[in-house]
């Protein structure tokens, strides 16, 4: 039987999960990663196919990493050669979800002092994704081509667990979908086999609390905005 304080530790660890976007240099036991990742693997999954694969990366194979998507990044004609595998916004904005991706955006450009105007600026703050926003570890994500729309469900499932497992060891996280459109890159340094597709990218370390963007707090809505009851 769950207990009230169970259940309040558990509901904790989801509301106070945050994408935070800096971090300090305090060094994760690898310990505790194989048993974030060794809890998070009890996610659901059709047929217990269990889809996840991932590679963690820290030290010297994080900063190559880091280095080789930051030079392309940075370069317009390197970075024009890389795009997506896959779509994960849609190719039509519409309302509501276009608002909600404007707000958040210039709620953290707002906290970090850009203004709209300042292109140099968004695009650094941006290339702070390829280095994991300075965590010591970081998580790159993939799955076999062969499986379809199920298997990425379950994979965020997998995903959602990690981040909460995390917090239940006081460490935070950002799931980083920009790595994205550095597959290719990423498949090189990381010998991935031609069967796998980058899901995505994650940051796991300690928030580092003196910094402006790490007090974001995004809005959500109320669940009688989305939840419909019926008897």
């Amino acid at each position: 039987m769950i207990t009230n304080q169970q259940q309040q530790t558990v509901d904790a660890a989801i509301s106070s999960r945050r994408s935070i976007r800096a971090f300090l240099a305090t060094p994760v036991e690898r310990a505790d990663i194989e048993r974030i990742l060794e809890v998070s693997a009890r996610a659901p999954s059709g047929t217990n196919t269990q889809p996840w694969k991932v590679y963690v990366l820290t030290g010297a194979s994080k900063a190559r990493l880091s280095d080789a998507i930051t030079a392309a990044y940075l370069d317009p004609a390197a970075a024009a050669l890389h795009t997506e595998e896959y779509n994960y916004y849609p190719r039509e904005w519409t309302s509501p979800y276009i608002d909600r991706r404007r707000k958040v955006g210039w709620d953290l450009y707002a906290l970090l002092g850009l203004t709209r105007d300042d292109k140099a600026g968004m695009a650094a703050q941006h290339a702070r994704n390829y280095r994991f926003f300075d965590a010591p570890v970081g998580l790159i994500f993939t799955i076999d081509r062969v499986l379809e729309q199920g298997s990425w469900l379950d994979y965020g499932m997998f995903l959602e667990n990690i981040m909460v497992a995390a917090r239940g060891r006081g460490l935070d996280t950002c799931p980083q979908a920009a790595f994205t459109q550095f597959h290719k890159i990423i498949s090189e340094q990381l010998a991935l086999p031609p069967g796998e597709m980058v899901v995505c990218g994650m940051a796991l370390g300690h928030a580092d609390p003196a910094k402006i963007e790490n007090s974001l707090v995004t809005a959500r809505e109320h669940v009688s905005g989305f939840v419909q009851f019926l008897e």
